[in-house]
């Protein structure tokens, strides 16, 4: 019998069991574009990024990605698969004839290196970010010249957090 067979006030009880005892709660942010902006963590002038999710047993991070600035971001290589929604502005890759504008879904492949820019006339870009693994920053000739990871990324924001009031729960609250 499908759910919608059920009578209604059947249909409407609450699952009865108790969660496996070794499984974590939800993650609840009720408002990632509330006006908080002690939550958005910079990354480098006019960049900040807002943790969503730090999953040190799987190597991912999710995160909202702000620029209010025009120019090149970032050169960079993936070691795993990126997943992207442009929220709002629009960026592109050096290496690609596309433009991600809002709206856009952009799935990276493990190995792609490309050049981040944020066009001249954008006020403002925020992208949803899913990052599996990490991204070694590079110069145009493949040089490594840095990275990040869901490790890094729980560095920094501990770091700002910390700094800006917050305990160790609000970051805790994001580690899974």
């Amino acid at each position: 019998m499908d759910i919608a067979d059920k009578p209604i006030d059947e249909a409407r009880v609450p699952y009865q069991l108790p969660f496996p005892p070794d499984a974590r709660s939800e993650i609840i942010l009720p408002d990632v574009f509330g006006p908080d902006e002690r939550l958005w963590v910079p990354q480098a002038e006019g960049v900040h990024f807002k943790p969503l999710c730090l999953n040190t047993t799987q190597g991912y991070y999710i995160n909202l990605l702000r620029v209010r600035k025009s120019g090149v971001l970032s050169r960079h290589r993936h070691a795993g698969p990126v997943h992207a929604q442009v929220m709002k502005g629009k960026w592109y890759y050096l290496e690609h004839d596309w433009v991600a504008e809002a709206g856009s879904y952009i799935m990276e492949a493990p190995g792609e290196t490309h050049t981040l820019v944020v066009p001249d006339g954008v006020d403002e870009m925020i992208t949803w970010f899913h990052v599996t693994g990490g991204y070694v920053y590079v110069d145009p000739h493949g040089k490594a010249v840095g990275y990040e990871d869901v490790f890094t990324k729980i560095d920094r924001t501990r770091e700002h957090y910390l700094a800006q009031g917050f305990g160790e729960d609000v970051v805790q609250r994001l580690i899974r």
